[in-house]
């Protein structure tokens, strides 16, 4: 049986009855895949990832890839061979690429509900399998050649690498020594050493095309220092004859190790060595200026706000998974007498379900998992618009703005509370068993983990979010997100059922504006001036991860309180009957968003005041201190 549990009815039920995303399907650039056609895709890919997608989950986790230093080669088992097959055959991919190229069009809100299915699966197949995405950038970016490689790409099932980090630059991009020479024939050689590549060697296709980081050398207004002299090359494994499809010769870009990691074992984590004359054939590793123009930390970012999109959505389809596991094992793990009861040795044994610290905890799995849900969902209809606007050729600027927004909380957020939850609350609740490998949760913490690292740490996360999202934007987007909020608060949405939890929702509002209120003025006490101290940025820093964590919070929570608005009108005797399952649904709506209401979201009062009272002390304690 399938590792991989799944909750297709909440997907469905966020995507059309809370987020109708229904209204534009049937219709436009969508008009191919009505709202029966959408459920129809989701009902197949739900059967592909936890039949075939999941097949392998354990196995390759077991029995990851073997890495031979001598022929610098990855060669990966047969059990995830036959998944990644099972998914390529399928063809779904079509739904993430570009039309030009042999894409469906489909709107970003079904793919990424499409997507959490095969992430829950098996998350390291579909980070292989996303090399058509990565041919979509480069059609969008390339010159006519670079598309012809792109449709080769898509043609010929061929995966791709994003190529940034360094052995010593990390999240600071901008400190890549990894250069670029010009060659009289208009190609590049690139020179350097690049670390935990995900993919980035492996026999699942015939070719790799790298995208790389690199700085020019030797051109005038390129290469400076910082991440604005970095430039994007375009590296492929083994070069490529464009005219007939064909490869050549081996490329000067050779994996020179594979990483051994705490979890998800079966994505190869490979440093990468180009150009060097004692590595692999000793060739150099020629590459290609993306669109042939010197704007590389742009074009990357085109695949790296498709990747923290793809992190946050990782993360939530695992904590959802470890959840109903839990869950299941609570119905049927027997332990103890029911609390009331505890001192008749004679009372009988009920389900862990019956114990209130064990209900505390899947509810709050639950509440967590659903909101999150909602808010990789909510982001995606929000991508809708940017999509919409794009194709109309009337790009609708404010929809960017709060997209730009809501990257780093789906990622930072969604990655952190999901590793967690899985550790403290899935897994606890098996209790030993949670330790062994007879349960997947054990897999699912260990894999969990690197969502908080890769594709910048939840500190950089924060970073992003309050200087480059909020200072730089100057609050626009986060006020319109505020505004949406403080509308429903003031709404009469759920009638009175919901009175007290919009209340609490205004004052969760409320304490997270005022820690960006309190950020705002530590930033601007620190500019040059009389009174003036730069020290005072530390106390920035001090709060942006809590700022991050505090905002998700509310975000969530609303989110949640929509679904609940939903369910309570579905309820509604006015409505008519409704069947017994439909009834046990609903009601877990609403009581999901009462508790993270009251459980979670009164701690914000707390983080307020913290924030509010930050001190510097910290950064004048000695080092010898710690």
């Amino acid at each position: 049986m399938s590792h991989y549990k799944s909750n297709l009815r909440d997907i469905e039920f966020t995507l059309f009855d809370v987020l109708e995303r229904d209204a534009i399907l049937g219709s436009g650039p969508y008009a191919d895949i009505d709202p029966d056609t959408a459920r129809s895709i989701l009902g197949e890919l739900d059967r592909l990832a936890r039949e075939e997608v999941a097949a392998s989950f354990e196995e390759a986790d077991r029995h990851p890839p073997a890495y031979d230093p001598s022929t610098h080669s990855v060669h990966v088992g047969d059990a995830f061979r036959a998944s990644y097959q099972a998914w390529i055959d399928a063809e779904w991919w079509r739904l993430e690429i570009d039309p030009a190229i042999g894409g469906q069009p489909c709107p970003p809100s079904l793919r990424w509900a499409a997507s959490e299915l095969s992430l829950g699966a098996n998350p390291a197949l579909f980070m292989y399998a996303s090399g058509p995405r990565f041919a979509t950038a480069l059609w969008r970016n390339g010159t006519p050649d670079q598309k012809r490689l792109a449709q080769l790409m898509i043609d010929r099932r061929w995966t791709a690498t994003m190529v940034l980090t360094e052995p010593d630059a990390g999240s600071d991009v901008g400190a890549g020594r990894a250069k670029a020479h010009p060659q009289p024939d208009g190609s590049w050689h690139v020179e350097g050493v690049k670390r935990f590549i995900t993919g980035g060697e492996h026999d699942l296709s015939e070719n790799i095309i790298h995208f790389v980081l690199a700085r020019p050398v030797g051109v005038e207004g390129a290469g400076g220092a910082g991440t604005k002299g970095l430039s994007l090359f375009v590296v492929p494994k083994y070069h490529v004859d464009l005219d007939t499809g064909e490869l050549g010769d081996r490329n000067g870009v050779f994996a020179t190790n594979v990483e051994h990691k705490m979890g998800l074992k079966v994505s190869t984590t490979c440093e990468l060595t180009f150009g060097d004359p004692q590595v692999g054939n000793g060739q150099p590793a020629v590459g290609y200026l993306l669109g042939d123009v010197h704007d590389g930390i742009r074009q990357m970012f085109q695949i790296i706000e498709y990747a923290r999109m793809l992190v946050g959505t990782k993360a939530i389809a695992t904590l959802s998974s470890g959840y109903l596991t839990a869950l299941e094992y609570a119905r049927s793990r027997v332990q103890g007498a029911d609390l009331t009861r505890m001192t008749d040795k004679s009372a009988p044994r009920v389900p862990i379900t019956h114990h209130p610290d064990v209900r505390r905890s899947l509810l709050t799995q639950k509440a967590y998992a659903e909101g999150m849900r909602a808010l990789v969902l909510y982001a995606a209809s929000v991508q809708d618009a940017v999509e919409l606007g794009e194709r109309s050729g009337t790009p609708d600027e404010s929809a960017a703005g709060l997209n730009d927004l809501l990257l780093p909380i789906v990622k930072g957020y969604g990655s952190e509370r999901a590793w967690v939850l899985l550790g403290s609350e899935s897994l606890q609740t098996l209790g030993g068993s949670g330790f062994l490998q007879d349960y997947p949760i054990e897999q699912y913490v260990r894999d969990a983990k690197i969502d908080t690292l890769y594709e910048g740490t939840t500190a950089i996360q924060g970073l992003d979010l309050f200087f480059r999202k909020i200072v730089r934007d100057q609050g626009q987007a986060l006020g319109k997100l505020a505004s949406e909020i403080q509308a429903f608060v003031k709404s009469d949405a759920g009638n009175d059922e919901l009175r007290v939890e919009r209340g609490l929702l205004g004052k969760a509002l409320e304490d997270v504006q005022a820690i960006v209120a309190a950020m705002a003025g530590f930033l601007m006490s620190a500019q040059p001036g009389a009174n003036g101290d730069p020290a005072n940025l530390y106390k920035v820093g001090q709060n942006t991860t809590r700022m991050l964590l505090a905002l998700g919070d509310v975000v969530c929570a609303w989110l949640l309180l929509r679904k609940a608005e939903v369910a309570l009108a579905r309820l509604s005797p006015t409505n008519g009957p409704v069947a017994a399952d439909d009834v046990a649904f609903y009601e877990g709506k609403v009581a999901a968003a009462r508790w993270f209401c009251t459980q979670v979201l009164p701690k914000l009062s707390a983080e307020r005041t913290i924030a509010e009272s930050t001190t510097n002390d910290l950064m004048a304690l000695p080092e010898e201190a710690f």
